[in-house]
């Protein structure tokens, strides 16, 4: 079977599973948008890879502009476009996009749609509501009939796939009053590639070559974008700077990092370490660096917007503290398997307080660790999960 797996972000676990598709004989080309600011899985091709795996980039004729909106909006029709030429080259059986922004998304369907291939939406998030609330609050009226036609939009889209892979069972809901059909639905969790995230020592090359072997580090790492609250971080950073064992490291770019970098040179915060995107494969030492490992979500992500980020997270083996809202997915998990403490959004207070508390319970964050990552050797199976991807595939190529 010929398989294209598109996912705008290029996140590990989708790639991952590219691969894995390929080791069973099938033809698998993966894409993703290289113009998008986002740190990515291993998306090049590697010696060990099989000769049914290959991966490409797709970039933007010029610098992507996340928060220009007229300008962005014209670069998605451009990317939309650029997608369908690679799928007119590839010719898949079945094409799975995952992350896309919606007017893309729609550019890829009606081709798919058109030229009888097969389309699996893998539904990540529910970016309608998210569009609808951000341009409510920066165009008002406008803003709103806006956000309604991209809500309106992204229904019609799922309902025209072939087949939609959901991360949570949260989704059921807002899909069967839209009138979307269980029997077109698969519950897919995300997961983290375990098999590529091993657990390390804290004392490792990277943290000797940033000099954070010796010290008890809190970190970030990912997209800060408009969901998040970076100020949190900064907060942190103040309310720390005086206890010089301690550091705050942000792995990131984009106006987050800014953002930061600003404060860091108005509050001369030396606590304060502020790095770009590393590559994956170095991952599993930044990870093993920290003590402590931060997520961020703003309260209007809800239950739909679930970070990636958490997953990860779990395979380092580290405590996890997370500013999140209390109903998303990422908070549950947490709390039901003990793998660290969550805080409300915009409660910078008790956040600094659950900070403080993991910082002098060394205990806390061994028991939290610990269960972080049997969770993720318990959950991860990357094999058991190609498992549902291809009873999909399967079903889908015989219908």
């Amino acid at each position: 079977m010929r398989i294209l797996i598109h996912d705008y972000s290029g996140h590990p676990f989708q790639v991952q599973l590219s691969r894995a598709l390929a080791r069973r004989n099938h033809r698998v080309l993966h894409l993703y948008c290289s113009s998008f600011q986002t740190p990515r899985g291993i998306v090049h091709e590697l010696d060990t890879d099989c000769d049914n795996f290959s991966c490409r980039a797709i970039e933007l004729s010029q610098p992507f502009e996340k928060y220009k909106f007229i300008k962005r909006f014209f670069q998605e029709i451009e990317y939309g476009n650029l997608l369908v030429k690679e799928v007119e080259k590839f010719k898949p059986d079945i094409l799975i996009s995952a992350n896309n922004p919606l007017d893309p998304q729609r550019i890829l369907l009606k081709y798919c749609t058109k030229n009888n291939i097969k389309f699996i939406f893998w539904l990540q998030d529910i970016y309608g509501y998210a569009i609808k609330e951000l341009l409510t609050r920066k165009l008002s009226i406008l803003g709103k009939a806006i956000g309604w036609y991209y809500m309106r939009s992204e229904l019609s889209m799922l309902r025209r796939s072939d087949r939609i892979v959901i991360i949570s069972e949260d989704f059921n809901t807002i899909l069967q009053k839209a009138n979307i059909l269980g029997k077109k639905i698969e519950l897919i969790h995300n997961w983290a590639p375990l098999e590529d995230l091993h657990m390390r020592d804290k004392d490792n090359n990277w943290s000797r070559k940033h000099e954070l072997h010796d010290k008890l580090c809190i970190f970030y790492t990912g997209t800060l974008g408009l969901k998040h609250n970076p100020e949190l971080l900064a907060d942190i950073a103040l309310a720390l700077r005086d206890q010089t064992h301690i550091r705050i490291v942000v792995v990131s770019e984009g106006l987050g990092a800014d953002f930061l970098k600003k404060k860091q040179e108005e509050y001369k915060l030396n606590n304060l370490i502020l790095l770009d995107f590393q590559p994956f494969e170095l991952m599993p030492e930044v990870m093993a660096t920290a003590d402590i490992l931060i997520a961020i979500l703003d309260r209007d992500a809800g239950v739909f917007s679930v970070p990636s980020k958490v997953l990860t997270y779990h395979c380092a083996g580290r405590p996890l503290l997370l500013s999140v809202p209390q109903e998303n997915l990422a908070a549950r998990l947490v709390e039901a398997m003990e793998t660290g403490i969550v805080v409300p959004p915009h409660e910078n207070g008790r956040f600094l307080q659950a900070v403080k508390r993991l910082i002098g319970d060394q205990g806390l964050r061994e028991k939290y660790g610990k269960n972080a990552r049997g969770y993720a050797e318990s959950t991860f199976d990357i094999e058991k999960i190609t498992d549902k991807f291809e009873k999909v595939l399967k079903e889908m190529g015989e219908s």
